[in-house]
C-alpha cells in the first residue's frame, strides 16, 4: 500500500488541503460522465452487458465476484464472455484474446486468472466498446460481463453491480486525490446491485439493503507440483511457519483468511499487481525452507519458478443466491 492509501485509510488530517482538488477532480468526471453516457446511448449492442466495477481505488473483490457470477451464468446456460482494461499488461496491441496467451506479463494478472477460473473467452483492451466488438466477432456469447469499468461510461450496459470493500469501506470518504474514491458513495444508489465483501463493524447508510458475500477458503495447491490439501486439514507439518506473500489492494483481507491456520503467519505484502519474480522470494527475508502462501492472482505469476514450498490459496466467493436469480431472469427477458 502505497503512502497516499494509507493516508486515506488513516483518515490523515492533512489531505483536507487537497480537497480543492478532489472538487476539481468531481467536476471533471461528471461532465465526462455526461459525455459518455450520451455518446454510449447512441451505441448498439447486441447482447446484454453486466459491469462489475468499484467506485475506490484498490481492491475491493470484483474479480472474485465477476468469476462467481460467470460460473452461475454457464449453470444456467448462457455463454458468457468477458472483457477487462488488461491493467499493467504487457501487450500494447488491442483488442487481445486473453485464451489464447498464456502469460500473466502479456495480459495482466487478472484477465489470466478470469479466462483460466471460468473458462470463457476474455478480452482486454483499454477501450472497453472495442473490446466487445471484437469478442462478439471471436466468439459465441450471449451476454459480456465487464470486469471493472463502472466509471467507462462511453462503454452501454444493462446491469451495473458495484463491490465495496466491507473493511476499509470509503476510506476518509473523499473523492480523489484527498480520499480513495472515484464516485461520491451516493453513486450506489443508482447501481442495480450493491455486494459488500466482509462485515463491517457499522454499516454506513450508503450501503443499506446491499448484499453480502462471502469468501470460504477450501484448498492449498502447491504450484510446482499440483498436490491439493484442503485447508481446513492443517495442510502443513508441526513447526511450520507461513509466509505470506501477495500483491493484491488490500493484503490484511487474504491474511485475515490464514490467521485461521495452525501455523505461526508471516506476511510479506507487495503492491498491487505486482510483477513476481524468482528474485522476490530468493533475496529478501523470505525463508525458502518455510511454506510460502498467496493468492490465485498472484500464483498465476509464479509458476514458472514455483519451487515446492510454493502454494496458492483457493477460495470460493459465496452470492446471494436470490440475487444471482435475479439477475438471470433478467438476462432473459432482455
Amino acid at each position: 500500500m502505497s503512502f497516499l492509501e494509507k493516508a486515506w485509510y488513516k483518515k490523515a488530517t492533512w489531505l483536507y488541503l487537497l480537497l480543492p482538488l478532489s472538487w476539481v477532480f468531481q467536476i471533471l468526471a461528471s461532465l465526462r460522465r455526461k459525455l459518455q453516457s450520451r455518446a454510449a446511448a447512441r451505441e448498439s449492442v447486441t447482447v446484454p452487458i453486466i459491469v462489475v466495477g468499484n467506485i475506490s481505488a484498490g481492491g475491493t473483490g470484483k474479480t472474485p465476484v465477476l468469476i462467481a457470477l460467470a460460473r452461475h451464468l454457464k449453470e444456467q446456460g448462457f455463454r458468457p464472455g468477458i472483457i477487462s482494461r488488461g491493467y499493467k499488461a504487457g501487450s500494447r496491441q488491442f483488442p487481445l484474446l486473453v485464451n489464447e496467451i498464456d502469460d500473466a506479463t502479456v495480459t495482466g494478472d487478472e484477465p489470466a486468472l478470469i479466462a483460466r477460473q471460468t473458462d470463457c473467452p476474455v478480452v482486454i483492451d483499454p477501450e472497453r466498446l472495442r473490446a466487445c466488438r471484437f469478442l462478439l466477432k471471436q466468439a459465441e456469447v450471449d451476454v459480456i460481463l465487464s470486469d471493472d469499468g463502472l466509471q467507462h461510461y462511453r462503454l452501454p450496459r444493462d446491469m451495473e453491480i458495484a463491490v465495496v470493500d466491507g473493511e476499509r469501506l470509503f476510506g476518509n470518504g473523499l473523492c480523489f486525490p484527498a480520499g480513495p474514491l472515484r464516485e461520491p458513495p451516493s453513486r450506489l444508489k443508482t447501481v442495480d446491485y450493491c455486494i459488500v465483501n466482509g462485515e463491517p463493524e457499522q454499516l454506513p447508510p450508503e450501503l443499506t439493503g446491499c448484499h453480502t458475500m462471502q469468501l470460504r477458503p477450501r484448498f492449498l495447491v502447491n504450484l510446482a507440483t499440483g498436490d491439493r490439501r484442503p485447508f481446513s486439514g492443517a495442510p502443513f507439518k508441526l513447526g511450520n511457519r507461513v509466509q505470506a506473500v501477495t500483491g493484491i489492494g488490500n493484503p490484511q483481507r487474504f491474511f485475515n483468511l490464514l490467521k485461521d491456520l495452525p501455523y505461526p503467519l508471516q506476511t510479506f505484502p507487495f503492491p498491487d499487481h505486482h510483477p513476481f519474480c524468482e528474485e522476490d522470494f530468493t533475496e529478501g527475508a523470505i525463508d525458502p525452507a518455510q511454506p510460502i502462501v498467496m493468492t490465485e492472482k498472484d500464483g498465476i505469476k509464479c509458476r514458472t519458478f514455483a519451487r515446492d514450498n510454493f502454494w496458492e490459496l483457493q477460495a470460493d466467493v459465496v452470492l446471494p443466491e436470490a440475487m444471482l436469480q435475479e439477475i438471470t431472469r433478467r438476462i432473459k427477458g432482455a
